[in-house]
Order: C-alpha cells, then sequence, then structure tokens
C-alpha cells in the first residue's frame, strides 16, 4: 500500500484568516430548464463582494485561503442540501505537492457526505500558470480522485489553447466578455460557433458565464451552448437557496 505523502510545511501550519462565507450561483441547462449545479463564490461575512475578501489575501495566507474556501463550500453546500454539481475555485499556484493538498479537501466530504463525484475544480486562467507541468500534475491527481475540473474566464488573461490540449479540462467556463451583447456583435457571434465546435471534438462541456439578458441567452441557445450562469437566471445567495420556479426561464429559443 502506497504511503501518503508527508504534508508540506504549509499543510502542516496553516496561516489564521479573516471571516468569510461563500454565496452559490445556479448554473442551469436551459434545454432541458432545469439547475444542473451551483458555483461557490467567496463573499465577506455581511455579504461584501468577492474582491474586498480577495484584496486581504497575502502570499502568507495564499495556501490557508485556498484550503479554507474548499472545506466551506464542501460544508455550506451540503448544509442547505445543493443538488447536482458544485464548481470550487482553486488556485494551482497555492497547491505545492498535490496529493497532501487535497486531503482537507476529502476529509470535508467524507465528513458531510458530500459525493466526490460532483465536486468541480475551477482553475482561473488569468493567473499566470507560473509552472505548467505543475498544474497538469495537479489536474491528474484530482481527476483519479474522481473529481472534474474547469478552466475558469476562457478567453481572457493568460489564455492559451495549449491549455485545452494539454490540460483537458472537462468544463470551459466562457468567460462574460465573450458573452456580453453576444446578440449584436456578428463577429462574436462567429467566435462563440468556433468554440462550441472546438468543445465538441475535444469532449468538453461549455458554460456560458455572466449571462444577464435575454437575446445573449436566445443568441447562446442558436449557436449551441446549453449550459449558462448569470444575473439573468439567478444572483449568488448565501442565505437560501434558489428554486428552479425561480429562474427566469427563457420562453422561446
Amino acid at each position: 500500500m502506497t504511503e501518503p505523502p508527508t504534508p508540506c510545511a504549509a499543510c502542516r501550519d496553516p496561516q489564521p484568516l479573516f471571516p468569510f462565507t461563500m454565496a452559490f450561483q445556479p448554473i442551469v441547462d436551459v434545454d432541458a430548464a432545469r439547475i444542473v449545479g451551483h458555483e461557490a463564490l467567496v463573499r465577506g461575512p455581511a455579504g461584501e463582494g468577492a474582491g474586498s475578501v480577495l484584496s486581504k489575501v497575502t502570499p502568507e495566507t495564499l495556501y490557508s485561503f485556498d484550503q479554507e474556501c474548499r472545506v466551506k463550500a464542501i460544508e455550506l453546500a451540503a448544509r442547505l442540501g445543493l443538488d447536482g454539481e458544485l464548481g470550487i475555485n482553486f488556485l494551482p499556484n497555492a497547491v505545492y505537492e498535490p496529493r497532501a493538498c487535497i486531503r482537507n479537501t476529502l476529509d470535508a466530504a467524507a465528513r458531510t457526505g458530500f459525493p466526490l463525484h460532483r465536486l468541480t475544480f475551477e482553475f482561473v486562467e488569468n493567473e499566470n500558470v507560473s509552472d505548467p507541468a505543475h498544474t497538469l500534475r495537479i489536474i491528474e491527481e484530482y481527476k483519479r480522485q474522481g473529481f472534474k475540473v474547469a478552466l475558469d474566464d476562457f478567453g481572457t488573461g493568460y489564455s492559451n489553447l495549449w491549455q485545452i490540449a494539454e490540460l483537458k479540462p472537462d468544463v470551459l467556463k466562457v468567460d462574460r466578455r465573450l458573452v456580453a451583447h453576444c446578440d449584436g456583435n456578428p463577429r462574436m457571434v462567429s467566435v462563440l460557433r468556433a468554440l462550441v465546435g472546438m468543445a465538441e471534438e475535444t469532449q468538453t462541456r461549455l458554460v456560458a458565464e455572466g449571462v444577464e439578458r435575454i437575446e445573449e441567452v436566445r443568441t447562446l441557445r442558436a449557436v449551441g451552448i446549453r449550459f449558462m450562469q448569470g444575473y439573468h437566471f439567478a444572483r449568488p445567495r448565501f442565505e437560501g437557496v434558489v428554486a428552479e420556479h425561480e429562474i427566469a426561464w427563457p420562453a422561446t429559443p
């Protein structure tokens, strides 16, 4: 039997953090008119936005913050009884040794009875991945554990097509800047249609982020994107659960 890896110094000595919580935004399947999952989004204890929380994170607390986000997201999702997949953002540069740094996540899932196959870890592409080989090791370990992996904010920042080919994410989350007012931008529609073709060939699921208008919903559906999240459907909530009857489903394609 393989011995578990020795925890790194940061794993053994986590840094104390400021208080924060998580909000949850539904991810919907527009074709089936149902909620298929939620993304966990960091918030201050009084509902302050993610920016106010992230501004307090220092290089010294990066590991502890990444770990506590995972645990809080799983614990709160289990307590709220959220169905479907749970998307949790993670920072590749905060993970020292994949097998050691996943222990808290596995413990939280076991403690709450949250199935591992329902967890999707999203890494933000506009965080410059300093060591692609290390990121690939993380993804391989996470998939070995049964997790899915998503490339978040695709189409911005340090975006490179090699990430799709080499890192093989299960999900691509299309950034808001490719979605906003796409209905009035024929060139953007062409880009989105090309993404759909690429996703089909690589067996990658597309999720359009930041959908705010019914016209965007209809355009995204027309090019072949069925999974979406954004204010048009529901804002993130941390005090309760968004029900399917509260979602603004489109009446016509």
